[in-house]
């Protein structure tokens, strides 16, 4: 536990309570993407702020190199969640992994930064969203950021959060960007520039070879600060609400229970799976369910855990003729974005990955040399439900993303597995590829093909949506990231998205933070909070340099 400030336990009654004397201006729920962001623009405004986080310091050496990622699935930093049965796959479960460490699933991720197409902020800004059109959260993007080509039009620099290029592409990258690039699929130098569609290499959150989480990027810079106080092992059981005003949360932490008090919000930045259920376990969400669950409603509030969905995905796997030569990046270089016969909307629909390290298809063999073509796609129909599968905060709740519900999912999916054989049939991979291992050569019709995804779908693990922002009465929070119906209390996270972005979510979440750090000042990014954070942000590329050293 990483604690200062945190009051003393006491015996009460045989239960391990605490004294109700810890009180910060601000409570933060989670240490992940948009919780770290929250916290630390909180601080620099200069408001007290304790940050609960469930999982341990991030201490774990795979955390911080690039891609040491696949080590810390299924770890003591991963929830290992997973999802109820999927009736239209199969009856499988599928394998959430999400972050429970400092730095939550930006400690876990790919590392890919991408905002996502303008159309999916002006699509929200079109619900009722005022505020969070891409013109009104473009620049919040840019103060986060410290592109390493510097500042420009389309980047940041000075910010807290490294962003770097691909330099030194596996060759079997390069081999995929020349393959679809032959195809037709036009090069695109940035995908957080004017263009989206196409092929091209990604942008990491990276410096010298190192990640850059959320946590270390935002927070490890400032942990001296006396107006902070974080604590880790800590369950959040429930808010604490006093007469329709959330005061703040008990929590449960080396076996004991204890109670943190806010002066001013409780922020749940608990993720798209964590912020519903304690929403849920407070007596907040659909009343019929809480009553199930033997939870006493606070506000009968029925869209909490509605909306979830999911990025989902499959894995074209190929056999290697010859060793693949050592990752010097994140293992996801190169991506393509292109759309599928089925969608009329802007922007792609499609997002397939590659990447040169076999990423397991359930039900096929994994070779010991071989690499992936992921084809996903990025603008699912089909939304699901999250529930308390018990009223103990320690059982993880019940999710039912309802994948393929939508046919149009399936038949998206159908396309972009097709477009992924192209590519790799394609002369580009002549010298590496021996075979297609899956979907496998008996695999020739589209009927067959729609049978390989139910079989072997998997998901991008950027699940969004179940605390929907909106006007709509089955919104959970307003614009202003509210939660209707009781006063004080925030959601800042993921969760709040009323539609997944085109592309990975860890920077939108990024952004959700920086704009909500707005939303609780009571104004827009002014010159005011832009040179407190310029000044702080100027002392925290001194302590990057320190933290993230150049590879020898």
């Amino acid at each position: 536990m990483v604690a200062r400030g945190v009051d003393d336990a006491v015996a009460q009654g045989g239960t391990t309570v605490s004294q109700e004397s810890h009180t910060t201006d601000f409570i933060v729920v989670g240490a992940g993407a948009s919780g770290s962001v929250v916290a630390r623009r909180l601080l620099d405004r200069g408001y007290s702020v304790h940050v609960l986080e469930a999982g341990p310091p991030d201490t774990n050496p795979d955390i911080h190199t690039s891609s040491g990622w696949p080590a810390l699935l299924h770890s003591g930093q991963d929830w290992v969640f997973m999802t109820a049965p999927q009736r239209h796959a199969n009856n499988r479960r599928l394998y959430w992994p999400r972050g429970k460490v400092l730095g939550g699933s930006s400690s876990l991720n790919g590392q890919i930064y991408m905002r996502g197409h303008c159309s999916d902020y002006d699509g929200w800004a079109q619900l009722g969203c005022a505020g969070w059109d891409f013109g009104s959260i473009f620049g919040l993007f840019l103060r986060s950021e410290d592109h390493v080509d510097g500042a420009s039009g389309w980047h940041g620099a000075g910010g807290p959060l490294p962003v770097e290029r691909i330099t030194r592409p596996n060759p079997t990258s390069v081999a995929f960007v020349e393959a679809a690039n032959d195809l037709g699929h036009r090069f695109i130098d940035d995908f957080n520039g004017p263009h989206q569609a196409g092929v091209g290499y990604s942008q990491v959150t990276t410096r010298n070879g190192r990640r850059a989480s959320a946590w270390q990027s935002f927070m490890a810079p400032v942990l001296g600060d006396p107006r902070l106080t974080v604590t880790t092992g800590a369950l959040v059981q429930h808010v604490v609400i006093r007469s329709g005003r959330t005061v703040g949360v008990q929590y449960a932490v080396g076996g004991q229970i204890r109670r943190a008090c806010a002066e001013r919000e409780v922020i749940l930045s608990a993720g798209t799976l964590g912020s519903p259920k304690l929403l849920l376990l407070s007596g907040i969400g659909p009343a019929e369910h809480l009553a199930e669950v033997g939870v006493k409603v606070v506000v009968d509030l029925p869209g909490v855990g509605e909306n979830l969905h999911d990025h989902l995905l499959v894995s074209n796997i190929y056999e290697a003729s010859r060793p693949m030569e050592p990752a010097h990046h994140n293992l996801l270089e190169c991506q393509l974005f292109t759309s599928s016969a089925y969608w009329r909307g802007p922007g792609p629909d499609l997002q397939p990955v590659f990447m040169h390290v076999v990423y397991p298809a359930e039900g096929y063999p994994v070779p010991r040399n071989g690499y992936t073509i992921a084809p996903g796609i990025i603008r699912p129909r089909s939304r699901g439900t999250l529930r308390l599968a018990s009223s103990d905060p320690a059982t993880a709740p019940w999710c039912d993303p309802n994948v393929l519900a939508e046919p149009y999912d399936l038949e998206a999916l159908v396309d972009a597995v097709e477009i992924c054989r192209e590519i790799g049939a394609s002369s580009a991979f002549d010298d590496w590829r021996y075979a297609e291992v899956a979907p496998g050569p008996r695999v020739r019709t589209r009927d067959h093909l729609r049978e390989y995804v139910r079989r072997a779908l998997g998901t991008y693990h950027h699940q969004v949506g179940t605390c929907r922002m909106g006007v709509d009465d089955d919104a959970v929070v307003a614009p202003d990231l509210r939660v209707r119906g009781v006063e004080g209390l925030r959601v800042v996270d993921a969760s709040v998205m009323p539609s997944v972005t085109a592309g990975n979510t860890n920077a939108p979440a990024i952004m959700i933070g920086e704009k909500a750090s707005d939303l609780i000042a009571g104004m827009p990014a002014s010159q005011r909070i832009t040179a407190i954070t310029a000044r702080r942000d100027r002392r925290d590329r001194a302590a990057v340099a320190g933290r993230f050293p150049e590879s020898r």
